[in-house]
């Protein structure tokens, strides 16, 4: 398609976008009195208009049935978790037994990675991305710095990065195949995130676990910035495990639950450790109090506690959402928002004489999904801070990045016009 700058096209596009009345089911920010443009669906995604009811049938059934609610309420609390098994094995491309929720992500990357990172003295080091998510890097430090003091391996050899090349703003697979043949028989566990937090670069999956299984490695995700962004077949990679947050792209509230995967191929090992806890001890006998465990057959088995029914409240009213729509024509509107943000952005750049900023998000489709990030060349903190007083909600981070997100649930192609046009005055007034 040829994309134009103008209103009245953005516009046309918006009406001719079958996910349009979408946009109303979400509550916006005001600012000046206006309705936001919201980029920081990779951050908090937006309320959903249903979720207060979903919240509110929970507080009635606790008012009106105290206790008994565990098995009499309409959505009864004791398996109310299982009403995501279909709707989240679809957005992540799982089987229903492969997927549950509980805590939230980086508790469940550290219980995931009980059963899945065992280091020996030969067989101990983690392939992570440079410039993971800080929450992930203490992770694995915490994670090597405990199995390093019984085992005996150097703490300091036990994480390798996968490093861009210099001049480069992402990470080429190639270097990340290499990097898993070279450590070889060292490796124990590739994690890295589907998606990157700071560039948007999405990760071949399928390939890097491929490679790390052939060097005997266990190879997990975690899929922060991918679940509900982009189209994830788990199951046929065979991924050993993977983890997500629900309230980016899945729209579920402040650090709500935490979406978890486990391949079919471990469920049945009764050799593979894990935390154990009543609520992943065998439904049918849970309330037996037996005194030994005996484990869900299915990602249930990783389960510690009963859940916190309030929090999977909202969760549970945005994966039914997703179940309305699917993830195919989620991603169809993703990428045409994307291409025409990016557009937009090279239009202002060039206006400007081309030395304004970069996107250092890939430009292949294939490697990239919601998120553009922009490098400033020309201006600083003091342009975010224009745009957030006009209206844009987007993100910062350090040095010199803006991240945008245009979530197709509730952006619009007008949105990004009218970013435009105010990306422009701003960088106009700065100058």
């Amino acid at each position: 398609m040829i994309f134009e700058n103008t209103r009245s096209f953005a516009q046309s596009l918006d009406a001719q976008d079958e996910l349009r009345n979408y946009r109303d089911e979400f509550i916006f920010p005001q600012v000046n009195g206006k309705q936001v443009i919201y980029f920081t669906g990779n951050s908090l995604g937006l309320q959903p208009k249903r979720t207060k009811s979903y919240i509110d049938e929970v507080m009635t059934d606790w008012a009106n049935l105290a206790v008994e609610g565990h098995f009499y309420a309409d959505k009864p609390w004791w398996d109310y978790h299982e009403r995501f098994a279909v709707p989240l094995s679809d957005i992540v491309g799982a089987k229903p037994t492969e997927v549950t929720v509980m805590n939230t992500l980086t508790v469940n990357l550290h219980l995931l990675m009980v059963s899945f990172y065992r280091p020996t003295l030969k067989k101990f080091k983690i392939i992570c991305e440079e410039k993971a998510f800080p929450s992930d890097q203490y992770m694995f430090q915490s994670q090597i710095d405990f199995h390093s003091k019984t085992v005996g391996f150097d703490p300091k050899e036990a994480l390798v990065e996968i490093k861009r090349r210099e001049g480069e703003h992402n990470i080429r697979l190639d270097d990340v195949l290499a990097k898993i043949e070279e450590i070889g028989e060292e490796l124990a566990l590739v994690l890295i995130g589907g998606v990157n937090y700071y560039t948007g670069q999405v990760f071949d999956m399928k390939t890097i676990t491929e490679a790390g299984h052939k060097q005997g490695a266990y190879v997990g995700w975690d899929l922060a910035h991918a679940a509900g962004n982009i189209k994830l077949k788990l199951n046929d990679w065979k991924v050993d495990f993977a983890a997500w947050c629900s309230y980016k792209y899945m729209n579920s509230g402040p650090g709500n639950a935490s979406g978890c995967f486990v391949h079919e191929m471990h469920h049945n090992d009764s050799d593979l450790p894990r935390f154990a806890g009543w609520w992943g001890h065998n439904k049918e006998r849970r309330f037996k109090m037996e005194p030994q465990f005996d484990p869900v057959r299915g990602a249930d088995g990783w389960q510690i506690s009963n859940l916190p029914i309030l929090s999977l409240a909202p969760y549970l009213a945005s994966v039914e959402m997703f179940a309305e729509v699917g993830m195919d024509k989620l991603i169809a509107k993703r990428d045409m928002l994307t291409s025409y943000l990016e557009f937009i952005l090279h239009e202002i750049d060039a206006a400007l004489d081309g030395a304004e900023f970069e996107i250092i998000t890939p430009s292949n489709p294939q490697e990239r999904a919601c998120q553009l990030s922009v490098y400033l060349h020309g201006q600083g903190r003091e342009l975010f801070d224009y745009l957030m007083k006009n209206g844009v909600i987007t993100d910062w981070r350090e040095p010199n990045v803006i991240r945008l997100a245009p979530a197709p649930f509730y952006c619009s192609f007008e949105d990004m016009y009218e970013f435009g046009q105010i990306l422009k005055q701003g960088i106009q007034k700065l100058a």
